[in-house]
């Protein structure tokens, strides 16, 4: 997917953070308290929004993209608190030791090497400062496909997909390891199940499929590969409401002491 392309505006900003994703965060912070967080990746704000919300006073999104920054203010517009910042997240730009909180959300599957991201982190951080990394596994993402774990399905229908996703995703052990070697101490691993979205219809879930919306791992598929996934997946599913799309994520704590 082309984070960069205008046709992708939009393609993060349609979800709210989930109460479940809420209360973990709260959970893993403990009272800490936070007075400017980073929320590194930040696409269409959607989790800059819910960082503000559970009562962060000043909430940075930080993306490379300048679409995402202008898809993520709009989603944001008129929330005291927030702003944006361009920057990648191996140079950010942000000056040192200046917040107590970062988030990075699905985006160390988009690197390569880690270690350079979590320098970074470590260095923007102030002593004290929690690093979160949500992102999935090897193992998160193979799980079999059900109404749940929408996912699966993607893999059971092209098993090259599943190829594509493991090569690009980082196991829990090298995350840690990377961690600790870049400075981080007190780390801590986390599962989640996150509820992606309810879908009133399994029309609106098929809808949602075809138009790739916030699956970046779909525009691997040519349209007829698409068209041909979503059948699929209509066939797999005999709901026809209230189908509770969910998706697993391990999240990672790790505090700069």
């Amino acid at each position: 997917m082309d984070f960069h392309a205008q046709i992708n505006k939009y393609s993060y900003t349609s979800r709210r953070a989930a109460p479940s994703w809420i209360n973990l965060i709260k959970n893993i912070l403990d009272n800490k308290q936070v007075n400017h967080a980073l929320d590194i990746g930040c696409g269409g704000g959607i989790y800059t929004k819910a960082l503000n919300e559970i009562g962060i006073p000043l909430v940075t999104g930080v993306d490379s993209s300048e679409v995402m920054l202008e898809a993520a203010a709009e989603n944001c517009r008129g929330r005291e608190g927030i702003r944006f910042h361009k920057g990648d997240a191996q140079v950010t730009g942000l000056e040192s030791a200046s917040c107590d909180l970062i988030l990075e959300r699905a985006l160390i599957h988009h690197l390569q090497e880690l270690q350079p991201c979590f320098t970074e982190a470590h260095r923007i951080l102030r002593l004290g400062g929690v690093l979160l990394i949500q992102d999935r596994t090897p193992e998160d993402c193979l799980l079999p496909g059900s109404p749940e774990h929408i996912r699966g399905y993607f893999f059971s229908c092209f098993p090259r997909l599943a190829e594509m996703e493991i090569s690009r995703r980082h196991t829990s052990a090298q995350v840690m390891k990377d961690l600790e070697d870049c400075g981080f101490h007190d780390i801590e691993k986390h599962t989640l199940w996150e509820v992606r979205q309810i879908h009133i219809s399994k029309e609106k879930l098929l809808a949602d499929i075809r138009a790739r919306l916030g699956r970046s791992i779909l525009h691997a598929l040519e349209d007829d590969e698409l068209e041909k996934l979503t059948l699929y997946i209509n066939d797999c599913i005999t709901e026809e409401r209230d189908i509770v799309e969910m998706d697993r994520w391990t999240i990672w704590r790790a505090v700069k002491r």
